[in-house]
């Protein structure tokens, strides 16, 4: 009986030293002055000053100023492990000093946007702050509304939930049209309502931006797939797409 007692004792106490093991986390002032450290050995190491700031996506920045490190980042990646959190260190560092980024930084990090729980919790942040400037889909020579509708019945059974339409504030020839998933919402460039535009080159621009409302982007790891097999074959299935893309790189 005795035994058995001191047995009891003996684990009793393991499981106390368990339940309260502190794990020590480094803060991110400490964090960037070891990777500081690790990439200007010789450099004296400056003041060095986080911010977590209320942005809409994770961004993150650093410049270094009057002897001091300025880093500013998402509060969403506050939380982040530690591991991650020297990720995002030796990217910011690395570009700051101009040198070639760690694939393993690069793919750490990667993977950790990629994570399930982690992209639920910036697209409900991007719902809550973003703020999405469009135009209204009536446009000088064309209606995106009428359009989608036209195409829903052609190409998906007239299924598609009609997102948000608008043409964007500005003239942009290097991004025609982009769907935000956050915000439920496709925006056509201005550069394509225009007398001079084809309406067939509009018509594949929003006819490619509804295939990525139907066919989401995949992730796999620290990649991130946007145009799937899937959405490939689909695209093809556009009447006169090789026509239509000729118009568009003649814009």
């Amino acid at each position: 009986m005795v035994h058995s007692g001191e047995v009891q004792v003996e684990r009793t106490e393991q499981l106390s030293l368990v339940d309260f093991a502190v794990e020590t986390r480094a803060t991110p002032e400490e964090v960037y002055a070891r990777v500081f450290r690790q990439l200007r050995p010789r450099t004296p190491l400056p003041a060095i000053r986080v911010e977590f700031r209320r942005y809409a996506n994770a961004n993150a920045q650093v410049k270094l100023k009057d002897s001091t490190l300025h880093i500013r980042m998402a509060d969403t990646l506050a939380g982040a492990p530690e591991s991650v959190m020297e990720a995002l260190a030796e990217i910011l560092l690395s570009k700051l000093f101009r040198r070639p980024v760690p694939a393993h930084s690069n793919d750490r990090y990667r993977r950790y946007l990629n994570r399930r729980d982690v992209r639920r919790s910036l697209d409900l942040v991007r719902q809550l702050r973003g703020h999405k400037q469009v135009r209204h889909p009536q446009g000088d020579c064309y209606n995106l509304e009428e359009m989608f509708e036209d195409l829903n019945f052609r190409y998906f059974h007239g299924l598609m939930a009609r997102p948000v339409l608008g043409w964007s504030p500005h003239a942009s020839r290097t991004m025609l049209g982009h769907y935000d998933a956050s915000h439920n919402t496709i925006v056509l460039s201005r550069i394509l309502d225009r007398s001079q535009t084809p309406r067939l080159a509009v018509e594949y621009v929003l006819f490619h931006e509804m295939l990525h409302l139907r066919y989401p982007a995949e992730h796999r790891g620290a990649r991130r797939c946007v145009h799937t097999r899937a959405f490939k074959e689909a695209e093809e299935q556009f009447e006169d797409l090789r026509e239509a893309r000729a118009l568009l790189r003649h814009l």
